[in-house]
């Protein structure tokens, strides 16, 4: 079996870098690594991402993040400061255009001109690669925070190139996680490999002492995933990283809606993640954690939204989460508008300021019952996957999903089976309907089902996709769990 799970040698990240620059002509400004480095040296401590995770996880505090990107530099700019102003953001993003997630540079172009023409943009996101460099360099100058890249792309190497020489410390995503929940029709093993090269390139910046913080994208479909599933491809795509030479992990999780599952996917995500990282024999890493607040549905009415949002925030302190990814009252109606986003973050400040120093019984026996649960349902599918790779995990995530060990609700990649499901239980917890493949002992298959048969029993109706459906549509209708009227 070849290993493919090996550090990319200096010698071919160099031979690669060449073709990856030269895929678009903004490329050629950022050929000198070591300009890059020194911009990222040069950056003052307090817009460091790294260190902001650093602190917060020593602190124990919970920082605030948004989503938000713009067509244009100086629109782009503007919305950034007014989030960390009128929004009180810890940290900032620059969320990506579509096109450029999908390497479609052309169509970016056409998009920032036709949004110069309208005065307003006609993107989704910060079209990066386009605006190149100078103007990367540009947003993070202008803004005091910390910032990071927030996409979506399969293949994200000319992006990471260009963004990180430019300053921006902290970059999100991975091989699987902006596969698998992103696209159709991208082979595995390839996104895989272009993503050792994003982690090799942070790693070389590592080895110059600039440490760029690394955060795999948690909520995956953000529909119903249970927390074994997401917290499996986040631990491996965190031990892909590692193997690349990258230092600072923020490994992440998206709300499921019941508090007691949630709390105890965090508190079982950084036991778990600490754990595999050692047995695979690293040690220099710092792990801290992010909670993404409600990815599904949300409610039209903002004040509904605002509670759907109050939710995420409490989960997030009382998991002790180290960042909150922060959503907006106007989720349900498209793209948000700078006061409604900086409203979802007042609401969410006033949240975590009123918890801060709070618990939710670390000691309950409930808890830790969940949390031993979800541990045992990672543990089958991380094993399954480390056997099937014979001991290498990028060789083994691809065998899993082809296999169907590993499996993501509602993806639309064909290279995922799709063939698990979940559904609520009676107390709104997240449990396995129909496990597909994947291969939990019959022990925790026996505890769903009697878990699920609650349910039923309490609805006077069967499990069936129904209730699955039903379950999608809860919280935008008001509600946790899809019960009949």
């Amino acid at each position: 079996m070849v290993k493919a799970n090996v550090k990319i040698s200096r010698d071919e990240f160099f031979r690669v870098r060449g073709e990856v620059l030269a895929t678009w002509p903004t490329g050629a400004a950022v050929a000198s690594l070591d300009e890059g480095i020194r911009r990222q040296q040069a950056l003052p401590a307090h817009k460091q991402f790294a260190r902001a995770m650093s602190e917060a996880r020593r602190k124990g505090q919970t920082l605030l993040q948004p989503r938000a990107g713009v067509a244009l530099v100086e629109d782009h700019v503007r919305l950034l400061n007014y989030l960390a102003t009128e929004g009180e953001a810890d940290l900032l993003p620059t969320t990506i255009d579509a096109y450029t997630r999908q390497n479609r540079y052309d169509e970016a172009a056409n998009g920032i001109k036709r949004s110069e023409e309208a005065g307003t943009s006609l993107l989704n996101g910060f079209p990066a690669v386009n605006h190149g460099l100078d103007a990367c360099r540009r947003v993070v100058e202008s803004v005091d925070k910390p910032v990071q890249v927030r996409h979506g792309t399969p293949d994200a190497r000319l992006l990471a190139e260009i963004t990180l020489s430019a300053g921006f410390s902290s970059y999100e995503g991975g091989g699987i996680s902006y596969n698998i929940p992103y696209t159709k029709r991208v082979p595995l093993a390839k996104s895989i490999r272009d993503w050792q090269y994003v982690d090799r390139l942070v790693g070389l910046y590592g080895e110059a002492g600039v440490t760029i913080n690394r955060e795999p994208f948690g909520p995956l479909t953000g529909t119903l995933v249970p927390p074994c599933i997401s917290h499996a491809v986040g631990i491996i795509e965190g031990l892909l990283a590692l193997e690349q030479g990258v230092r600072s992990l923020t490994l992440g999780y998206g709300q499921t809606g019941n508090m007691m599952q949630d709390v105890a996917a965090m508190i079982s995500l950084r036991e778990l993640a600490d754990d595999y990282f050692r047995r695979d024999g690293h040690e220099d890493f710092e792990l801290t954690t992010v909670f993404h607040q409600w990815m599904g549905g949300f409610p039209e009415d903002e004040s509904k939204a605002f509670a759907v949002i109050s939710l995420g925030a409490a989960v997030a302190v009382l998991s002790r989460a180290d960042k909150v990814i922060v959503k907006t009252p106007h989720e349900a109606m498209g793209i948000p508008t700078k006061e409604a986003n900086a409203r979802g973050l007042r609401a969410t400040r006033q949240m975590v300021n009123m918890l801060t120093g709070q618990k939710m019984g670390d000691d309950s026996a409930a808890l830790r019952r969940e949390v031993d649960m979800i541990k045992a349902e990672v543990r089958c599918l991380l094993e399954k996957t480390r056997e099937l790779g014979g001991g290498d995990w990028a060789v083994g995530a691809a065998a899993a999903f082809e296999s169907g060990v590993l499996d993501v609700p509602f993806a639309p990649s064909i290279y995922n089976r799709g063939r698990l499901l979940p559904v609520r239980d009676d107390e709104g917890f997240v449990r396995i309907y129909q496990p597909g493949n994947a291969p939990f002992t019959p022990e925790i298959l026996a505890y769903h089902a009697a878990r699920l048969a609650e349910r039923s029993r309490t609805e006077g109706r069967s499990l069936s996709f129904q209730m699955v459906t039903d379950d999608i549509y809860a919280i935008s209708k008001g509600k946790l769990i899809g019960r009949p009227m």
